[in-house]
């Protein structure tokens, strides 16, 4: 089980964007966080990843309690998650070629050996052809670089997936493969999959359950209550 509890985060903690969350994926489960663009759904995204520390609240992975983030989480947990961004140019360094790319998780976790199979693996189940994999960056479409950022998601065989906004900037046909590659590697693997957006069409589709950014946040301090004056008081 994956569950954020009460979690308030943001980038000033004077004025957090995100207020009191609270949000349960069961392994195995899809579901969806619709909201409207700035509301703070992505920053909860970061949190649900171990890549952004809240201010309150807690995160608990199978049943065990966050205590370090980014870096400093524990490799157990902080390889069991595995996460898309929106924008594939800002995630992805561009002085790597796409295999490089896919086997940097494998490097950083001291499992060269594993490189080979899994780019086998995952560049045909992400649709990249071989000689996508010696291309830079700046050398293929946004579509065939999400590709390669999925595969790197995936490189780790994470049990919990978070894509925040993984389709947005894509055409139809290269939104439908990389949701049908998510598919094809949770029913292989029966991982859970928190899917952030604004396209309420494609997370109903996609998603067992679709939540409400207001169904599970306060992102605003509540309005002041004002009281009538007594009448008759001096």
């Amino acid at each position: 089980m994956l569950e954020l509890r009460d979690i308030t985060a943001g980038y000033d903690p004077a004025a957090p964007v995100v207020r009191h969350a609270t949000l349960a994926l069961a392994p195995g489960e899809s579901v969806g966080l619709l909201g409207p663009s700035g509301c703070g759904k992505s920053t909860l995204a970061r949190v649900a990843a171990l890549l952004h520390r809240p201010d309150a609240g807690t995160v608990t992975l199978d049943g065990t309690p966050v205590r370090g983030w980014r870096h400093r989480a524990p490799r157990a947990q902080r390889t069991a998650i595995g996460v898309v961004f929106q924008q594939p140019r800002l995630s992805a360094d561009p002085r790597l070629r796409l295999g490089d790319l896919i086997a940097e998780p494998l490097r950083a976790t001291r499992r060269r050996d594993e490189i080979p199979e899994r780019l086998a693996e995952l560049a045909p189940a992400a649709g990249l052809t071989p000689d996508l994999l010696d291309r830079r960056p700046h050398e293929v479409s946004d579509g065939q670089l999400q590709r390669a950022c999925l595969a790197r998601a995936l490189v780790l065989r994470p049990r919990w997936l978070v894509c925040d906004e993984m389709t947005a900037m894509l055409d139809a046909s290269t939104t439908a493969a990389l949701v049908a590659a998510v598919e094809d590697y949770r029913a292989a693997t029966g991982a859970g999959l928190l899917a952030v957006g604004h396209d309420h069409v494609l997370l109903h589709r996609w998603c067992e359950r679709t939540l409400h950014w207001n169904d599970l946040t306060t992102t605003r301090d509540p309005e002041p209550v004002w009281l009538p004056a007594e009448v008759g008081l001096p």
